[in-house]
């Protein structure tokens, strides 16, 4: 699973050197190929994106104890991607000084608070797209802990039934034990009684025979 997770970090990192040096050109442009340029960077970041969820969704195949590392190194990823946007937004309304005075002439300075306002926009809803990714990585988080927890609850009513089937058997056993030495006892008691009876018989033959004995002196 960490190999298929450490392709992604390639991927990734290839991905948004391309972008981070995209973005820098955007400023720089006007029109279609402004334009163009915009919509490729738009792709690429759709595709860093869907490399995140592939991580997280590897992240949580790893062993719960070397997810930690995992989890802080994507993390760092989401907050890169988060700075990309960022700087993607604000070049989308960016232009050099050159393209800028082109483009406006007079209107330069009008057109500096128009950006002034849509940046201080982006910014409330960067600001709101944040709070969403963390309302939805504490429900993931959750979801993982409950997860763990049904897990370990399942484990332990299958150690506690496998508990009770021993003690069923051993309950058993001890009864059938039981059984067996109450026979053996009663079997004991019989051979004693046997042993003394056939032992008085014994006894009283002997006496009878010494009885006729001196009886026929």
């Amino acid at each position: 699973m960490s190999s298929d997770f450490e392709a992604y970090e390639l991927d990734f990192g290839t991905i948004t050197a391309e972008v981070t040096n995209k973005i820098g050109r955007i400023p720089k442009l006007s029109g279609e190929e402004k334009t163009q340029l915009v919509l490729n960077v738009d792709k690429q970041l759709e595709e860093v994106r869907e490399l995140l969820e592939q991580m997280d969704l590897e992240v949580r195949e790893i062993p719960i104890q070397s997810r930690p590392m995992y989890n802080s190194r994507l993390k760092s990823y989401k907050g890169e991607i988060e700075k990309l946007e960022k700087d993607f937004k604000r070049s989308r309304i960016a232009y050099s000084d050159e393209v800028r005075n082109d483009l406006l002439g007079d209107d330069a300075g009008s057109s500096e608070n128009q950006r002034a306002h849509l940046l201080d926009n982006t910014e409330k809803l960067e600001r709101s797209s944040r709070r969403l990714e963390a309302g939805y990585q504490i429900a993931v988080e959750t979801e993982q802990v409950g997860q763990e927890i049904l897990s370990n609850l399942h484990s332990d009513r299958e150690k506690i039934q496998k508990a009770r089937e021993r003690l069923r058997e051993t309950d058993a056993n001890l009864g059938k034990s039981s059984r067996i030495l109450t026979g053996m006892l009663r079997r004991i008691i019989q051979n004693r009684v046997l042993v003394f009876m056939l032992g008085a018989i014994i006894l009283l033959t002997i006496i009878l025979a010494i009885y006729f004995n001196l009886r026929g002196h």
